[in-house]
């Protein structure tokens, strides 16, 4: 990356760079919630921190890991591993923090560097190129050392140019980050509705005791009884049928692919990295695929899908579901053999209300009971088939999909307008930060 500011290596313009450690005792000491948090490559992204699996450690391992205490606007690295030179900024609200061996704090002279500038110099395409070749070197396993770190040749704007740069650039991400709120938000109520009317069933609940279910019209209120029976999944709405999954759905594995299939190509494979942790679809997780599949294999825009197996630590994509998004470049998608495609027998119970069925916490331990293996976790086949729930009226289940299907339309629009504006930015950041595109230039593309 060209650059008309004098370059100077990177460690004579920081007070610190360096690594910690696991914590004596490693993961099994770690506690449920705590003071300090203990900040590891899986939570350290090149599109921010994912608190997703963040740990917590004791006031005494804390004390122990005093030397690698994180401050706010430190930039965290991945420096080992398959995440390695992954890079973002700490955010304020996980502090108290340590880092684990890795991932390294890179905190820049207050002087020198304003921290937001440097963590998008980093994370530029030409950069992550940079890192991730310096990683291959010399090892087994991918690795950036301190050293490494320390001769980094970085541009050193002034700090003035460097603060508008970086406002420019953060106000896009910022955008970005309202629309991805937005739709945790708006995934959040449709869970919330789910869980209300068929697993709470609260409306029946409501008219059992003379009221009103609320937020709903009188219609749809009248279509809840109010009475409750006993059955073997425990107190249901009357007159609610016991069903399995495997009597409205059938499962489809997805296809096994050797890795000479992989490569350029305009379909690609769904696969366990399109899961996030604890459900819900990532759409980073593709990989092209030029090898043969079935055409039940084929996974369109809404399907639900379901991990079979899980390499995380604490089974956090076993037996989870998403809803499949569009997914620009590839023209089609695949399933993976890890991913198994849930598809309704009838219109009336839609993938997205299926979706809602395959969470919750008594299908969580439903599935942990047909789960094997250690490094690797494995669902049998009969986990999703067998799952009971309370089958409401189908005209019930149509209209909780119209309502969740509103809101999933949306967030696929928001979706699409998150991925524009990346490309506003991913275009912007390397001219910004070598120079070559003026402030005011990129402020009037940023209103455009």
């Amino acid at each position: 990356m060209g650059s008309e500011w004098p370059v100077e290596p990177l460690g004579t313009h920081c007070v610190k760079i360096g690594s910690g450690a696991t914590p004596r005792g490693g993961k099994a000491t770690y506690v449920n919630a705590g003071s300090f948090s203990l900040i590891r490559s899986q939570n350290v992204y090149n599109d921010g921190f994912h608190t997703s699996g963040l740990a917590f450690i004791s006031d005494d391992q804390a004390r122990a890991l005093s030397n690698v205490s994180v401050e706010q606007s430190d930039i965290l690295l991945n420096i080992t591993g398959d995440s390695v030179a992954r890079v973002c900024l700490a955010p304020p609200d996980i502090l108290p923090a340590r880092v684990n061996q890795h991932v390294a704090i890179i905190r820049p002279k207050k002087n020198s560097f304003d921290a937001r500038y440097l963590r998008y110099f980093l994370v530029s395409a030409t950069q992550q190129e940079r890192l991730l070749s310096l990683a291959a070197i010399g090892a087994t396993r991918n690795a950036i050392t301190k050293g490494m770190i320390e001769s980094l040749e970085v541009p050193v704007p002034p700090l003035v140019f460097q603060r508008r740069c970086a406002d420019i650039l953060s106000a896009l991400d910022d955008r970005i980050d309202n629309l991805r709120a937005t739709n945790a938000t708006l995934e959040a109520i449709a869970q919330a509705l789910f869980k209300s009317w068929f697993v709470d069933f609260d409306p029946v609940r409501a008219k059992a005791e003379g009221r009103e279910p609320e937020g709903m019209d009188a219609a749809t209120a009248a279509l809840f009884p109010s009475e409750f029976e006993k059955s073997v999944v425990g107190l249901i709405p009357k007159g609610w049928p016991i069903r399995a999954v495997g009597d409205v759905a059938t499962i489809v594995r997805g296809r096994s692919y050797k890795s000479s299939e992989l490569a350029d190509s305009d379909t690609a494979l769904v696969t366990l990295k399109s899961f996030n942790r604890g459900g819900g679809f990532r759409r980073d997780g593709f990989k092209s695929y030029t090898g043969p599949f079935k055409a039940e294999q084929e996974v369109f825009e809404g399907d639900c899908i379901v991990a079979h197996t899980d390499v995380t630590q604490q089974a956090e994509l076993i037996g989870r579901s998403a809803l499949v998004t569009r997914s620009p470049p590839h023209s089609r998608l695949v399933a993976s053999l890890d991913v198994g495609i849930v598809r309704s027998k009838s219109h009336d119970f839609t993938s997205i209300f299926l979706s809602g069925v395959l969470s919750g916490d008594r299908y969580v331990s439903h599935i942990k009971g047909y789960t094997s293996g250690t490094t690797v976790l494995h669902l049998s086949k009969d986990g999703l088939p067998s799952f009971k729930f309370a089958c409401p009226p189908p005209c019930l289940a149509r209209i909780y999909s119209e309502l969740a299907l509103a809101m999933f339309r949306r967030q696929a629009t928001n979706v699409a307008t998150q991925e524009y504006l990346a490309e506003v930015r991913d275009t912007l950041l390397p001219r910004l930060i070598s120079g070559k595109l003026r402030l005011p230039e990129a402020a009037a593309a940023l209103d455009a």
